[in-house]
């Protein structure tokens, strides 16, 4: 099968610039690398925009196939020899970020630790000051982090030259491909420790318990967590710490009930006080407050109380106290108690006002077949 002219393969004009040539391949070696793309004739294209970059992307290469096209006897220049230079793994790398290159020693940052926090629930809503303890890996003091013995310190390795990786080369029906593999010798490191520090035993690190002073801001709720920047886990080769964070649980409240930075509950109250109207006491976050309960106030009514909630945790004002009226009904009467009820009930008819509760006069209706 003839090839295609490499102009086309690209999608490039006869003057592009040795810049636009590599930005076309670019973006067709992303397409068609066969590490991305399953496609069967993935790899066939890949092949040919390769083979295209390499003769449009050298001057003198070039100048040959502009002059003779594919019929120019000498012009392969190694170019369609198959052989894929560092194989698909280097192109990879190439154009996918070079993961298999990374410098093993260069410095990491260490990893971000969590710890669960109990609360109780004023303590959510009030915040506090307070210190904890934990488990957490830190740079070895004894040698600094090198893992190595004081007056020595590691050395190179001799494998894989502290590449931290070794390139073994296959030959395969696409070409010669390297494939890269993490050294057994240094596992990885690119060192080697032969006298190791007797304190961390070559690792750089020792696990220690710390204690971390944390500021609990006021307003925190069930399930949100706070970050402690630096306290996590020590860096690797001298990188930063990682983070700490603080996840917390908070525990209900046997009165009080919160719902974002409002809160809730119920004050069971007489039928005398919401009959005849009342002034009462309603515990808050902040102490107690005065409540005046209307006349005629039906059970299952809403008082709102404003600013009595959650202070917001951002910052961003205060949530509200919602108070939900109960009627309780009196236990174990006395008959004089229960005299007076039957009284009082032969006096309103027997039955519940129309105008101060509409659904029991929906109820009549249903009897009545309305």
């Amino acid at each position: 099968m003839s090839k295609r002219d490499y102009y086309e393969v690209l999608g490039v004009d006869k003057n592009a610039s040795v810049d636009e040539v590599k930005k076309a391949y670019r973006k067709l070696a992303r397409k068609y690398h066969p590490d991305v793309n399953k496609e069967a004739d993935a790899t066939d294209k890949f092949k040919e925009v390769k083979d295209a970059y390499d003769t449009l992307s050298d001057p003198q290469k070039k100048s040959h196939y502009d002059q003779f096209g594919h019929t120019d006897p000498n012009q392969g220049f190694g170019g369609g020899s198959g052989d894929f230079g560092g194989g698909f793994g280097d192109i990879f790398d190439m154009f996918f970020g070079g993961g298999g290159r990374r410098n093993p020693n260069a410095p990491r940052q260490g990893a971000d630790l969590q710890y669960t926090m109990t609360l109780q629930f004023k303590e959510a809503v009030f915040g506090k000051d307070t210190e904890i303890e934990i488990p957490r890996e830190e740079t070895c003091q004894t040698c600094t982090g090198s893992g190595a013995k004081p007056g020595t310190k590691p050395e190179t390795c001799s494998h894989c030259g502290g590449a931290g990786q070794l390139n073994v080369e296959q030959n395969t029906p696409f070409g010669r491909v390297v494939n890269r593999r993490v050294c057994h010798h240094c596992d990885g490191t690119g060192k080697f420790i032969k006298s190791k520090c007797t304190t961390c035993g070559g690792k750089g690190k020792v696990r220690k318990r710390k204690k971390i002073s944390v500021k609990v801001p006021a307003g925190i709720d069930h399930g949100q967590q706070l970050r402690v920047s630096g306290q996590g886990e020590a860096g690797v080769n001298g990188g930063p710490a990682g983070d700490l964070y603080v996840v917390f649980n908070v525990k209900p409240h046997e009165f009080f009930e919160r719902d974002g930075d409002d809160i809730y509950c119920e004050m069971p109250l007489t039928f005398a006080q919401v009959a005849l109207g009342d002034e009462i006491e309603v515990p808050t976050l902040n102490g107690k407050v005065k409540l005046k309960i209307p006349a005629g106030t039906q059970t299952g009514t809403n008082f709102r109380l404003r600013g009595k909630g959650v202070p917001n945790v951002h910052g961003r004002g205060q949530g509200d106290q919602h108070v939900k009226v109960r009627v309780i009904t009196p236990k174990n009467l006395t008959e004089k108690e229960k005299e007076m009820i039957r009284e009082f009930s032969q006096m309103s008819g027997g039955q519940p006002d129309e105008q101060s509760d509409g659904f029991f006069a929906k109820v009549r209706r249903a009897f009545k077949g309305e």
